[in-house]
């Protein structure tokens, strides 16, 4: 169901009667699989526990390291690396780069992304953290990898003195304080210079809104560049960065990836602290990178990534002081020996013109030595509906009150969500918890036998997102599935996965994803790296790519 205008206005006025929330629920049951999920017998439900934390594996993760060194990049991007380097040499500086994304942006060259990918920039305190950096580097005494380094932050993580949006139209509250991992950020030199759109409450997996003119797909102007991380994925996409600070509760960080040729990992959940995360409270969702390479997302987590007491679940993570040698080492390690999992039936769920690539991408790893091993999940088919019923039940609560005080301020597209959600029980949500946990404690099993499970990102390449339709209402049903459909199997069970490009279908990239045991994002690091080693992800430039060095 895709509606726009006025059939999406009569749509939501339906929905928010009790018949016609009646009506909207068997079409969201069927439509998301909810209904297939209810019918499974008994022994598909586990014990309810209300446990987010992810299941840790039961045996010792890796595989023989091959010492390869970290990839060197796609052609013609820029990354982290080069920006040390050309710091460290004196052919640029911080300041330099600084001003020449302002530049870029002020002058509006964005490609067929054609919108903005900031909600709102802060050049002034970024000029002047640019400027310390920049006699640090001439000290030769650099804090350390992000030191000077461009980075974006998705417009859900507070930032002092700058107003939190949300995606919303209603929602302008200034923060007071900087979140946790913006403060690491701040402390290790990052120039934080703007906020990046996301959709509203990032309810959105395609890049759609109708409250701001949403930046588009960096291949095509007529296509969404995916959600809800969109304008972190647009501006390392377009160079305006290396890396940018997203978030993922479904996808929000890997989609974006996958649709605009990037890499980007959601780490385990309670990898990094959510304090300050407007979008943190829940069991599903994580904030983590969107990067030009795989050595940029190390460089993020390993300064993102510590112990936060405001933040019980950061405790969860086993933060010895050599996991960042550990991330970079992985960089090198290789696939020789790795043993790769497939689920037959969730490649065939692809669209049709993406399931040839994307098993020679798999086959690619297994001519570098990976044993690849088809295996039987089931389970792997509710992923989504199980997803939806948390990452909505969740978000329901904790948006009751705006949604009593602001009504009108929402979207259709939201109005008819909530509604929808709000015909789901007790005794339906309690069975899908049931099933989640079942899906965790299987899902660690089979992990206990393969070290990563490869799917799909997407299931097709970007929904068409017409320019004509900036600040148009929109509800895509069947979008969402096709964003959505492999990637809440990590959400829900917590556990890290990162998106890899591998290709381009009509001009339009797709991904594979890769997912790891319970904080083993060396593992998928490992993966992601050995992808770029082998040019998986040397699509061409955008248009109007901003080569900062």
């Amino acid at each position: 169901m895709r509606l726009t205008g006025p059939a999406l206005t009569l749509a939501r006025r339906a929905a928010e009667t009790p018949a016609g929330a009646l009506l909207l629920r068997r079409q969201a049951l069927s439509d998301f699989g909810i209904d297939r999920l209810l019918d499974l017998p008994p022994g598909e439900r586990g014990p309810l526990r209300f446990d987010p934390q992810p299941l840790h594996p039961t045996r010792k993760r890796g595989w023989q390291d091959q010492g390869l060194g970290a990839p060197t990049s796609a052609p013609g991007r820029i990354t982290a690396a080069m920006l040390r380097d050309a710091f460290q040499a004196g052919t640029t500086s911080p300041v330099e780069v600084l001003q020449a994304i302002q530049h870029q942006l002020g002058s509006r060259r964005l490609g067929r992304a054609a919108h903005s990918p900031f909600v709102c920039t802060d050049f002034e305190r970024a000029t002047e953290a640019a400027r310390a950096s920049q006699e640090r580097w001439a000290r030769g005494e650099p804090l350390g990898a992000l030191d000077g380094i461009p980075l974006p932050v998705k417009d859900q993580v507070e930032m002092e003195g700058l107003p939190l949006r949300c995606g919303t139209r209603y929602f302008s509250e200034v923060a007071r304080r900087d979140a946790f991992v913006v403060e690491a950020l701040r402390l290790e030199g990052a120039l934080l210079y703007g906020r990046t759109h996301t959709t509203e409450w990032g309810m959105n997996p395609s890049g759609f809104s109708p409250h701001f003119a949403m930046p588009r797909n960096v291949y095509s102007s007529q296509h969404g560049a995916g959600g809800s991380s969109t304008g972190s994925a647009v501006a390392v996409a377009l160079g305006l960065a290396p890396v940018a600070l997203g978030s993922d509760g479904g996808g929000s960080i890997r989609i974006p990836s996958a649709l605009n040729g990037l890499v980007g990992i959601k780490p385990t959940f309670g990898r990094i602290s959510r304090s300050g995360d407007a979008f943190g409270a829940g069991t599903v969702s994580s904030m983590g990178p969107l990067g030009q390479s795989t050595a940029d997302l190390v460089d993020f987590l390993s300064t993102a990534c510590a112990p936060d007491p405001r933040d019980p679940a950061s405790r969860w993570a086993p933060h010895n002081p050599e996991r960042a040698s550990q991330w970079r080492a992985a960089l090198g390690r290789g696939v020789r020996g790795c043993r790769i999992g497939y689920i037959p039936e969730e490649i065939d769920a692809l669209d049709p013109a993406l399931q040839q690539p994307t098993l020679e991408a798999l086959r690619s790893f297994a001519a570098e030595g990976a044993t690849l091993v088809e295996v039987d999940f089931p389970l792997a088919a509710h992923a989504l509906a199980i997803g939806v019923l948390a990452i909505g039940l969740e978000t329901l609560a904790n948006l009751a009150d705006h949604l009593i005080m602001h009504p009108d301020d929402f979207s259709e597209e939201v109005r008819v969500m909530m509604a929808s959600l709000r015909t789901i029980t007790t005794d339906e949500f309690f069975a899908a918890q049931r099933t989640r946990e079942l899906l965790k404690e299987r899902l660690r099993d089979l992990l206990d036998d393969i070290d990563l499970l490869a799917l799909p990102t997407t299931r097709t390449t970007a929904l068409p997102y017409d320019l004509s339709l900036t600040g148009a209402e929109l509800l895509d049903d069947q979008g969402t599935r096709d964003m959505c459909r492999f990637t809440f199997m990590a959400n829900i069970s917590g556990l890290p996965a990162g998106n890899l490009p591998i290709g381009r279908h009509k001009e339009l990239p797709f991904g594979l994803q890769f997912v790891g045991a319970a904080f083993d994002e060396a593992s998928v690091i490992a993966a992601l790296a050995h992808g770029e080693r082998m040019g998986l992800n040397h699509l061409p430039a955008p248009t109007d790519y901003l080569k900062l060095i």
